[in-house]
């Protein structure tokens, strides 16, 4: 089985493997406090209802509003400010959820929007992250320069320490802007940085949603998209060098197969019917020789031990001079003449004694295409 095949199952099995294991300590470890927080939640229901004598009806109605006017205390989401906003978390498929379209227009500009705007913005940041990694490599070049290391080229684990540094760095940086906005503890600053890089987007926390700060702090909002911007550049670098270097894998055992392959066909001989045919893609460079009729010669691959005699035309065999003919395997003549009808050659061979044994035809017709014996 090929490399790159067994490399897939691999990463198959190993993928689902880590799903049933996140699945079972995900189970461990929120499945309870979901209980206890349904419980909580459907007593507090139960103490309104019967206190205020309200119906399920009316509760229904009442959690309606408050979950339709949830994203409204941000203030507008729609002016230019945060519909800037709403297009980031599109084109960089962070898709936090807290704004949405509600008209059929919008839902059909937002497909076709995001349809161009993913390309693009992948191939934009991945070229940010190549570029932070070409500037990584100069920086550490430098560095081991000025301390006279003996190897001064940057390797690629330089590259990675470099850009997860920078990742941890920016990460950092951004938790404690948004705990101190946001009023979120540091700890969940930085969970919500880690969301946001990585483009899962949960939505359970998003910035730029309190005190109507889409329209009244812009500095605040001017932050948040560099931040989202600079922070997916840098997640980037990190990617070109983790993930795009074990996918191109693949890629190169594709070459090294195929250049096996052509290596194998340049040596191998098949059966074609009555034709024997070198599989090459290199025959006339390797086995082409031009046949004289000034007298007898001896036309060799360079290779093979037999050499093949040109009899005398003066004994009725017809040859053509001026035109080659590959030697494949040193077993057959193909002679190649747009304009002669037909040709007749013969492998000649002498005995100890220097004398010719009789030959062996080999008929070609251009009409036919092929050589029979």
């Amino acid at each position: 089985m090929k490399k790159q095949n067994v490399r897939t199952i691999s990463l198959i099995v190993c993928t689902f493997t880590y799903l049933l294991i996140g699945a079972a300590v995900f189970d461990a470890l929120e499945s309870e406090t979901e209980k206890k927080r349904w419980k909580a939640l459907s007593a507090i229901e139960n103490v309104l209802i019967s206190r205020y004598n309200i119906s399920a009806e009316d509760f229904k109605v009442i959690e309606t509003v408050i979950m339709k006017s949830e994203p409204h205390k941000a203030g507008q989401q729609w002016k230019f400010s945060g519909a800037f906003y709403y297009a980031t978390t599109v084109l960089t498929t962070i898709g936090y959820g807290h704004s949405t379209p509600s008209t059929v227009s919008g839902k059909i500009f937002t497909m076709c929007y995001a349809a161009i705007g993913i390309p693009l913005g992948l191939v934009m940041f991945q070229s940010i992250g190549e570029r932070v990694n070409r500037l990584s490599s100069v920086i550490v070049h430098a560095v081991k320069t000025s301390f006279n290391c003996k190897k001064a080229i940057a390797s690629e684990v330089d590259l990675i320490l470099v850009v997860t540094t920078l990742s941890s760095l920016t990460i950092a940086g951004g938790a404690a802007a948004f705990s101190k906005f946001e009023n979120w503890s540091y700890f969940d600053s930085v969970y919500y940085c880690f969301i946001t890089l990585t483009t899962i987007g949960f939505g359970d926390m998003v910035a730029l949603q309190k005190d109507n700060a889409l329209n009244q702090k812009p500095e605040y909002v001017a932050f948040a998209l560099i931040f989202i911007l600079f922070g997916l550049a840098v997640v980037a670098a990190s990617l070109n060098l983790l993930v795009l270097r074990f996918v191109t894998m693949n890629t190169e055992d594709e070459k090294r197969d195929e250049a096996q392959a052509i290596q194998a066909l340049q040596i191998a001989v098949k059966l074609d019917g009555d034709i024997i045919t070198g599989n090459s893609s290199d025959t006339d460079r390797r086995c082409y020789e031009r046949i004289s009729v000034s007298g007898p010669s001896r036309p060799n691959c360079g290779t093979c031990p037999r050499k093949f005699d040109q009899p005398d035309t003066s004994i009725g065999y017809i040859m053509d001079a001026s035109y080659r003919y590959p030697l494949v395997d040193c077993e057959m003549a193909e002679l190649r003449s747009p304009n002669t009808p037909r040709y007749n050659v013969y492998e000649m061979e002498t005995d100890d004694e220097g004398g010719l044994i009789p030959p062996l035809r080999y008929d070609f017709q251009p009409s036919r295409g092929r050589a029979s014996v």
